[in-house]
């Protein structure tokens, strides 16, 4: 057997950790905030956040690899396990318990084994689509220009960001850091009522929509821009000024920040192939 090394590996067990704890968060909002609803909206955010940690490690696992020339077929089975655990079937779990939790309080009740199958599809999408992965994946850096498909982080990226969305809305109290409201915390304060608000029930309709949604993006043939890539392809110090702003967007408001990054980045993919469908074909 192969060394195995350990600095990147652990940095993968990290993500799947992440995915883990995610699940048991979402479950411990379910059972354990029988009557306090406040603790439900805290646990299930957490479990959202957690999700975007496991992004963290998973964007460094490679890198790292890489830079100590640990790169292994190990790593990268490792990696799609992970990838599958934290991106594929905790954002599903988590989507699920949401909707069965809220829905009935807003007068959204569907089958549950409706919301089984959407979650279901998602999950196994994302397994076919990390295994695709796997077999179609080339060590030419050309190669890594664009994916086809959506990628797993983006997708559960995508989904997660709508949720804490919800959940923002829904219990503004979220949007307090040490006591102090945050920018989005002073700004729903002018609007008391919104926890309330008949428009919130079209966000549960929405998350279990876009389950299957993402999930038939995810085996698709779409081209996803690789942001590692094009950011390093591009001028260096446009991406440090774009980095910059960034870091500021999500220091002030994480959750907008987030929303409008995930959600741009596929509907960006989607305009761009459609664009290319229409564009008549060069005559040779």
């Amino acid at each position: 057997m192969r060394k195995v090394h350990l600095l990147p590996n652990l940095l993968t067990l990290g993500n799947a950790f992440c995915g883990l704890l995610a699940i048991a968060k979402a479950i411990d909002a379910l059972v354990l905030s029988q009557g306090d609803g406040e603790l439900f909206y805290s646990k299930l955010s957490t479990a959202c956040w957690l999700i975007f940690a496991g992004m963290l490690f998973d964007a460094f696992d490679g890198k790292v690899a890489r830079m100590v020339g640990a790169q292994s077929e190990f790593g990268a089975q490792l990696d799609s396990f992970s990838d599958m655990l934290t991106f594929g079937v905790a954002p599903a779990v988590i989507a699920k318990v949401l909707i069965e939790h809220e829905g009935p309080a807003l007068g959204y009740e569907v089958n549950a084994r409706l919301h089984f199958v959407a979650a279901a599809i998602y999950s196994i999408m994302a397994i076919l689509r990390l295994a695709r992965f796997n077999l179609e994946n080339e060590p030419d850096e050309s190669a890594h220009q664009y994916f086809k498909g959506l990628p797993s982080p983006g997708a559960a990226g995508t989904l997660v960001t709508t949720m804490l969305l919800y959940l923002t809305l829904r219990h503004p109290r979220i949007e307090f850091s040490d006591g102090t409201k945050t920018p989005v915390g002073a700004l729903l304060e002018r609007f008391p009522g919104i926890d309330q608000s008949p428009f919130l029930f079209w966000f549960m309709p929405a998350i279990a929509l876009s389950l299957p949604i993402l999930g038939l993006l995810m085996v698709s043939r779409v081209r996803f821009v690789h942001m590692t890539s094009y950011l390093s392809g591009r001028s260096q110090f446009l991406s440090l000024v774009g980095i910059v702003v960034a870091v500021f967007a999500l220091y002030t408001a994480p959750v907008l920040a987030l929303f409008t990054v995930f959600q741009s980045y596929v509907l960006v993919a989607l305009l761009l192939a459609l664009l290319r469908r229409s564009r008549p074909a060069a005559t040779p």
